[in-house]
């Protein structure tokens, strides 16, 4: 049997929405540039796991 994603340290799509949240001190501060890239980081990462739960038809 594989492992589960949790055990292959990949995160779920909540847990990469509540990082995704939480980089936002408010709606109306911009990001820093490290900010912005660990938002692509996120947002790619976040991709690949709803990549993976799509079934083919």
């Amino acid at each position: 049997m594989s492992p589960s994603p949790a055990a292959a340290g990949v995160r779920s799509a909540a847990e990469l929405n509540a990082a995704i949240r939480a980089l936002w001190s408010h709606p109306q501060v911009p990001l820093t540039d490290g900010q912005r890239e660990e938002y692509a980081r996120l947002c790619a990462e976040l991709a690949a796991v709803q990549r993976r739960t799509v079934t083919a038809a």
